[in-house]
């Protein structure tokens, strides 16, 4: 800064009276030849003020003489001190009161927050506010005491380092409040890095909120209402919150500092005693009132001096019940409770102890305040009356005891109740400790966070004890504070490499040491107060003698008018102390005769807090051999403040300190009132001042590269931009800032002198203007041009017309002589041609005549020679007709002569076949009687076969019941399996006998298998015989005619023919065979008038079983299909087998038949029990039928014939008795549970979601369907118990699925699972409903009833239960996914083109792109997948409206409050941006039908709406409150405040922003700033949808996927049938 920098225009500070400093415009400079400087400045309200002075001066002072410059409007009202570039005292209060106005309370100052009280309820200390600032870098947000307390607990986490918060400011700045807040943000506040356990995902844990229950605590017993503040701590307080190795909060540790003893017997005008008397009176029941004597506030003289016994807006009987509660939080019971209320009531009766007399005291023995303090004391009324009105003196000889005057009695008395108090406060505090920091909590600390609300600096028009001690600890903390600071400036210095001085600063040591010296003011105190003569007069007189030399000329001076008093040059400002009371408040002693009848008490209580607080106060422990040492021996109170003071500092040199400097705006506690003059005293009393001049002594302004380009990039030509940012900055440097040592270039950063700022603002202001001129010059030269050249064009186009104009009459001129021409000819012409015509018709008409009358005479003579033509021609045909008819008959008598011969012949062929046709019909009644012979044989065959299939079946009956019985012993006795497999299960004789008779069946088996083949072979033999006949009257047929004489002898051969075919039907229908495949002939001959009614014999041939028995297998097993198929389909059957039948019908099938593709296995044969051996297995009956499917396409001949060997019983009464089956299945409880949890939910094969192809309802709900049957069955049939396990196994199971994927993977297990938890409650309810109580009767479970109501209400309730956890699950995990993507996509990414901004700004966005994390895209792809996924698993409308619902409210919550915070983001053109992006999101809306979901963004539109408008007049904001209507006051606030204008903008006007300021302070009741934040955990209300109409169709339905399941196939096919 330098006096070149001052001219017209500038602007600069004057100090003021009203206003501390005022700004004034500079109007006039002069600067003589003989070196003198006068500057004239204006400022608003037309006063001038000279600046005068010389050239030299100005040089000797280094320009500190002149009027400090004001800053640019760019930096009026920053968040940051040092971002100021003019850094000094008129700057940083005006900046703090224009922040202010702006209703901002915050403002850093480098290391410094500082913290303004509002007086006034302000919306930012909420859960979203916290949560907003939780894990956010400092200078990310806007400033907040939260961004300190994150800076500090991430500075502990990454240094490994202690921390500290020092909360410092005068009495009503709000230094309780600033802390309670901070101890609130440490205990609430959420954290990523930090483990949480379960009972911190729940919320607080136990010892968070013992933490905040002791604020209710400590400010009940410590805090008070004063003038200046309504609830002024009156004790330094230094809480240490304690951290374990994985950061979570473990206990806490509080010290307190000189409590103010005295208020509690006296309280000046219009202040009150601490809180807790006044609660105590307001809020103890009536028994408690009664007993204590507590009627009202008035009654007490310690309650009603200060006149004050109510503060406004505070109930003291609520804040009574808050006490009590927080007292219990920390673990005090209610029992000791009313001991310390008991306590304070004694105290309060104790100051109504009435002392009367003159010269010596007196006191009435029927006092009831007297009577009633020393009985709840529990000491001796006489006693204690006696040594208040009296006082012994010990000698060596002797004790004199003397009356005390009514004076000095009464100052007895209120040191009993202030000795007392204090010791209950002491206790208080250590109970507190205790109970956060036991002996197990303190092995765990790994690290602390100290939190220090601490006094600020007083002065007042008289200072005794309290302000001396309270001024001592400032200037202990100040001392530190500068010396922290200087340190980080010497650290910034020396880690960016640049050269740099000494700073000076102010040091007071020499003032502490003066203090707290071995002669230093409270040793002379210590020493004059162990003197019994010693006196306040002596004592200053000694400080007279000590300090009144040279030496301490500085720091210690003697007023002039005065012998008992004394003043101290403090860093902030000088205080005067009077001498008087100094002796008697460091000594703070009770007479020993007291204190002997006090420690003597029948009261434990008061015992309890005499010992600990006399233990506490001498450092000692409380052991019982030092309790009566520790009370005789009490060192003064100044002793006690310096030790802990002390402590304090050594704690704080040891951890990083964090600072807090809180102001009192105004005196009168008014909302936004701001006193310039009171918060400038502030700011010089709080050192933030001195912080700046260090600053100034160096380098107070510092950019990094990137910031230093981004903002000064066009002060250079742009051949020197690029990607080298230190480069550019010294080309920047180079070509602007002649002088080299005003400013350093660091390793990352450059350093500024002060004020260099401002001229390289002026400089880019001025590059910006010529930039502006020159642009206006280009575009005022376009404009011109354009004029120019549109009027240029308008010109030519004026001459264009005239000429045209011109042209057209010369043209119409020519046009009308040239029609005239033409007119003539074309008239001549005319005239000439219409003679002409006449003529030539004359002509035409006269040839017409004559050529008529010509071609008459030609016609009729041509019409004559056509007649005779035709003459001729008639009679000549006849001639021919007539020879020709004549010729034809001879030629027909001729044939008809010759066919007739040869019919002849022919007659004689055909009566020599009729004879041999007889020969064959007697052939046919020889087959007949075979065929007859053949039947017999059959029956008798079919017969013994029956036999032998009762056999069979009895023994497999037999071999069942054994496999049974052994198969229910093995489940029941698990230890005796080897025994019972040693032991035979019947007896040996039986079983040797059945052998024997297994073995003969089995021989009479093969016999018969032995006839059949005969038979087979006999047959076969037949079937040949037969074919040959029939091919030989096939070919008699083709070579004879039928004649009519032969028509009966056709007809009777066919009616024999097809009786044959009926009777072998008949026999094929016996036997349990087909006809279809005969190759049986179409046409027979029999002789005439048989009359025989016989079977005509017939061949046989392997085919399948009759359509009737297929369809119905078909129907009951088909394992594969949906829909019944049909007998022929190829690929629904194996390759023929054939298998040897014991009715003898066939032997074997001719080989030409074997491979037909259209033939299905013979279940004939597989219902006959005679072909099966019986095999000791246990598998159910229908898993071989299972398998038959499933391996039906690929299964080779010989394998079908080995399963067909396998035992198996009929097909026939499997169908016919299911049930049995069924409970066999049912019973069967581990397998099922199984292949129900593994094969249908851990293996499940969740269908692929697609729009464009849907999958099946029945395919997607297959598992629930199949549960539910299964459910179902178990119920019908009794299985309660087994039912109830099965369903908490399944349940369990479909959870752990839901449960055990996380991520973008989640969206389809948990849409399926949901969808299928509904279908199956639905199933659940069907079932209820068709379950009656009458069957369990008939099935004599009817005990099981009342189990089974109640397991069904229970299943029902827990599916429900189920669906909300897979719900609360899936959106958990949505909102997660979710939460990473709303930030980038919504607010940071930028696809409008044409408005595209960037945070590192323009210039950098030139050189570089960059992208965030997420796009739209990709949000608007997660919501089609999730949309995608519940369309296509069938999930209720009503809960995908709630899941889009919710998930676009934390969309749009989310986002506005982002938007709210990030003050660099609130520009038009990101408004733009983000309008854009909630477009699209709008549109998918709608695509959707999703209306409500677009009403769920409106906050976050109504937000960019706000940004785009203009925001210049009153008239503007009130089209901002109708148009943003959904935002409150707060919100249109902190978007208007937060709005960064461009370089082409104009600022928002202070008066704007102070009328908006103004609507928030006039609807602060219901006024929220953030939007109630989604929690991530809070799935949102969940409603189940109404029951499903169940499809019983699609129960039926098996996907493929679905192997081993064999029990829940077989059971599925048995409900079917």
């Amino acid at each position: 800064m330098s006096l070149d920098t001052y001219v017209k225009g500038t602007k600069c500070w004057f100090t003021d009276i009203n206003e501390g400093w005022i700004s004034a415009t500079l109007t006039t400079k002069d600067v003589a030849a003989d070196g003198k400087v006068t500057m004239t400045f204006a400022d608003d309200n037309g006063k001038d003020h000279i600046f005068s002075s010389t050239l030299a001066k100005i040089k000797d002072s280094n320009d500190a003489i002149l009027p400090p410059l004001r800053n640019p409007p760019l930096l009026e009202g920053t968040e940051d001190l040092t971002n100021l570039s003019y850094l000094n005292e008129p700057a940083v209060l005006s900046n703090i009161r224009t922040r202010y106005s702006h209703c901002n309370i915050y403002t850093y100052s480098g290391i410094v927050l500082i913290a303004a009280n509002p007086f006034a309820r302000v919306n930012l200390y909420s859960q979203d506010i916290i949560q907003a600032y939780s894990g956010r870098r400092r200078g990310e947000l806007e400033p907040h005491l939260f961004a300190i307390a994150e800076d500090a607990y991430r500075c502990m986490i990454r240094d490994e380092k202690n921390q500290t918060i020092v909360v410092s400011g005068e009495s009503g700045a709000g230094k309780t409040v600033s802390a309670k807040f901070i101890m609130r943000y440490f205990a609430t506040a959420d954290d990523g890095d930090r483990a949480t356990d379960s009972s911190k995902a729940a919320g607080m844990s136990e010892t968070e909120e013992q933490i905040l229950a002791t604020n209710p605590i400590m400010e009940a017993f410590g805090n008070a209402k004063t003038t200046r503040n309504d609830n002024s701590s009156r004790f330094g307080k230094f809480t240490e919150i304690q951290f374990d190795k994985e950061r979570n909060i473990i206990g806490a540790k509080i010290r307190t500092y000189l409590l103010e003893r005295s208020r509690l017997v006296y309280q000046p005008e219009h202040e009150r005693n601490y809180h807790i008397f006044y609660q105590l009176v307001a809020g103890a029941p009536p028994s408690e009132k009664k007993e204590l004597d507590l009627q009202s506030i008035n009654q007490f003289n310690y309650l009603k001096q200060g006149g004050v016994s109510n503060i406004n807006g505070v109930d003291d009987a609520a804040e009574f019940e808050i006490t009590q509660r927080s007292l219990s939080t920390i673990g005090i019971s209610v029992q000791v409770q009313w001991d310390i209320f008991r306590l304070l009531a004694a105290l309060l009766h104790i100051g109504n102890i009435q002392v009367t007399g003159r010269n010596d005291s007196m006191i009435s023995d029927d006092d009831s305040s007297l009577i009633t303090a020393t009985r709840v004391l529990g000491i001796p009324l006489s006693e204690f009356k006696k040594w208040l009105v009296k006082k012994q003196i010990t000698t060596r000889s002797e004790k004199i005891v003397s009356a005390l005057k009514p004076e000095q009695s009464l100052n007895v008395r209120d040191s009993v109740a202030k000795y007392i108090y204090s010791s209950l406060f002491d206790w208080l505090v250590n109970n507190i400790n205790s109970s956060l920091s036991s002996e197990a909590v303190a092995s765990k600390i790994h690290s602390f966070i100290g939190v220090l609300d601490i006094y600020g600096f007083e002065h007042f028009k008289k200072n005794s004890f309290e302000q001396f001690c309270i001024n001592y600890a400032n200037e202990k903390l100040q001392q530190e504070f500068n010396q922290h600071v200087f340190k980080l400036e010497q650290e910034e210095y020396i880690r960016e490499k640049i050269d740099w001085k000494f700073i000076e600063f102010s040091d007071n040591q020499p003032c502490i040491e003066m203090i707290e010296g071995k002669l230093g003011v409270l040793s002379l105190l210590d020493e004059e107060s162990r003197l019994p003569s010693g006196s306040d007069i002596g004592w200053c007189n000694k400080l007279f003698t000590q300090f009144g030399t040279e030496k301490h000329k500085k720091w210690f001076t003697k007023p002039r008018f005065s012998n008992s008093a004394f003043t101290i040059s403090h860093y902030a400002h000088d205080v005067t102390y009077e001498c008087e009371g100094f002796l008697e408040k460091n000594r703070d002693t009770v007479p020993d005769e007291l204190l002997n009848l006090i420690k003597n008490s029948d009261n434990e209580f008061l015992e309890e807090i005499l010992m600990t607080s006399a233990t506490l106060g001498a450092g000692g422990s409380l052991s019982e051999d030092k309790r009566k040492s520790v009370i005789n021996r009490k060192p003064t109170l100044g002793s006690i403040f310096k030790g802990s003071l002390i402590q304090l500092m050594d704690t704080i040199n040891s951890t990083n300190v964090h600072y807090i400097r809180c102001l009192k705006p105004n005196e009168a506690k008014q909302p936004w009132a701001f006193d310039a003059p009171m918060v400038l005293g502030q700011l010089r009393a709080c050192g933030v001042l001195e912080t700046i001049r260090i600053s100034c002594a160096g380098y107070p302004s510092r950019w990094s590269f990137p910031e230093f380009v981004e903002r000064y990039y066009m002060l250079v030509n742009s051949e020197h931009w690029g990607f080298d940012t230190q480069k550019m900055c010294s080309a920047i440097l180079e070509g602007t800032i002649k002088e080299a040592d005003k400013y350093q270039v660091g390793l990352t950063k450059i350093f500024f002198r002060a004020g260099l700022l401002a001229f390289m603002e002026n400089m880019r202001t001025d590059k910006l203007n010529s930039y502006a001129t020159l642009i206006q010059k280009n575009m005022r030269r376009f404009v011109s041009q354009k004029r120019y050249q549109i009027m240029r064009r308008a010109a030519v186009k004026l001459q264009c017309f005239a000429r045209k104009v011109s042209a057209d009459k010369a043209a119409r001129a020519l046009r009308e002589q040239r029609s005239a021409v033409l007119l003539q000819t074309f008239m001549r012409s005319y005239i000439q041609r219409k003679k002409f015509v006449e003529t030539r018709n004359h002509v035409l008409r006269v040839q017409c005549a004559i050529r008529a009358k010509m071609a008459r005479v030609a016609f009729q003579s041509l019409r004559e020679t056509n007649g005779a033509t035709k003459i001729q021609q008639i009679w000549r045909g006849l001639q021919t007709r007539r020879q020709y008819k004549k010729e034809l008959k001879a030629v027909v008598f001729i044939q008809s002569c010759i066919r007739r011969g040869r019919a002849k012949k022919e007659l004689a062929v055909l009566k020599a076949e009729a004879r041999s046709v007889n020969h064959l019909k007697e052939i046919s009644y020889r087959l007949e009687g075979k065929v007859v012979e053949l039947t017999r044989a059959l029956d008798l065959a079919h017969q013994q076969n029956k036999q032998f299939d009762s056999q069979v079946a009895s023994l497999e009956d037999q071999v069942r019941q054994w496999k049974e019985r052994y198969e229910s012993s093995q489940q029941s006795k698990s230890r005796e399996i080897a025994l019972a497999a040693e032991n035979p299960t019947v007896p040996k004789a039986d079983f040797v006998s059945l052998k024997a008779a297994n073995t003969e069946l089995q021989s009479k088996y093969d016999e018969s298998i032995e006839k059949v083949r005969t038979l087979d072979q006999e047959i076969a033999k037949l079937t040949e015989s037969l074919s040959k006949t029939k091919e030989e009257i096939t070919k008699l047929a083709a070579q004879a005619k039928v004649k009519p004489e032969d028509t009966e002898t056709v007809v009777a051969l066919r009616r024999e023919n097809q009786y044959v075919k009926e009777q072998l039907a008949q026999l094929s229908k016996a036997t349990g065979r087909d006809t279809s495949s005969f190759p049986i002939a179409s046409k027979t001959m029999s002789p005439p008038g048989s009359g025989n009614n016989g079977t005509m014999p017939a061949t046989f041939s392997a085919h399948t079983m009759n359509s009737h028995t297929v369809d119905k297998y078909e129907s009951a097993y088909s394992f594969a299909n949906e829909t019944q198929q049909p007998i022929n389909r190829v690929s629904a059957l194996p390759p023929p087998i054939f298998i040897p039948h014991i009715n003898g019908a066939r032997n074997a099938a001719p080989k030409g038949n074997r491979n037909r593709s259209n033939s299905t296995p013979d279940i004939a044969g597989l219902e006959n029990p005679a072909i099966f051996k019986p095999q000791k297995t246990t598998n159910s009956v229908f898993d071989n039928l299972d398998n038959h499917s499933r391996n039906a396409k690929t299964m080779s001949s010989d394998d079908w014939s080995r399963r067909v060997a396998r035992a198996r019983p009929s097909i026939h009464s499997l169908i016919e008795q299911p049930e049995v089956e069924i409970m066999r299945i049912l019973e069967d409880e581990e397998g099922l549970q199984d292949e129900v949890l593994a094969g249908l939910i851990k293996n499940v094969k969740i269908p692929s979601p697609s729009l464009s192809t849907l999958p099946q309802f029945k395919e997607v709900m297959c598992p629930a369907h199949l549960i539910g049957m299964l459910t179902t069955q178990m119920w019908k049939y009794g299985f309660v118990k087994e039912s109830e396990r099965l369903m908490i196994n399944v349940m369990q199971a479909i959870q752990q699925q839901s449960m055990s994927i996380s991520g973008d993977e989640s969206i389809i297990p948990c849409a399926y699972w949901l969808s299928n938890v509904h279908e199956l409650l639905s199933l659940i309810c069907l079932s209820e409903q068709d379950i009656t109580r009458e069957e369990y009767v008939a099935r004599g479970n009817d005990e099981l009833w009342p189990e089974y109501e109640q397991l069904v209400s229970t299943v029902k309730y827990e599916l429900e239960c189920l669906e909300y956890n897979i719900f609360h699950v899936w959106m958990k995990s949505l909102k997660k996914q979710l939460n990473k993507m709303i930030i980038p996509a919504i607010i940071e990414s930028q696809a409008l083109p044409g408005f595209i901004t960037n945070d590192s700004g323009r210039f950098f966005n030139k050189l570089i792109g960059s992208s965030p994390t997420f796009s739209m895209d990709d949000l608007l792809l997660l919501f089609n997948k999730i949309w995608r996924a519940m369309s296509c698993y069938y999930v209720e409308q009503s809960v995908v409206r709630q899941v889009m619902t919710e998930l676009l409210k934390m969309v749009g919550v989310t986002g506005f409050n982002d938007l709210l915070m990030r003050r660099n983001f609130c520009t038009w053109k990101r408004a733009m941006q983000i309008q854009y992006n909630i477009t699209r999101i709008e549109e998918w809306c709608k695509g959707h039908d999703l209306p409500e979901g677009t009403l769920q963004l409106e906050h976050l539109m109504q937000a960019t709406k706000l940004l785009q408008l203009k925001k210049a007049s009153h008239n503007d904001i009130e089209i901002i409150y109708d148009v943003c209507w959904m935002l409150t006051p707060s919100q249109v606030q902190k978007l208007v405040q937060n709005y960064m204008i461009a370089d082409y903008e104009v600022p928002v006007s202070p008066d704007l922003i102070k009328a908006i300021a103004m609507r928030v302070a006039a609807n602060e009741k219901n006024d929220a700033l953030m939007l109630d934040a989604i929690s991530l955990e809070d799935a949102g209300s969940f409603e189940t949808p109404e029951l499903r109409e169940v499809d019983v169709d699609g129960e039926r339905y098996l996907p493929p996927w679905i192997v081993d399941l064999s029990r829940l196939k077989s059971l599925m096919h048995l409900v079917v049938v």
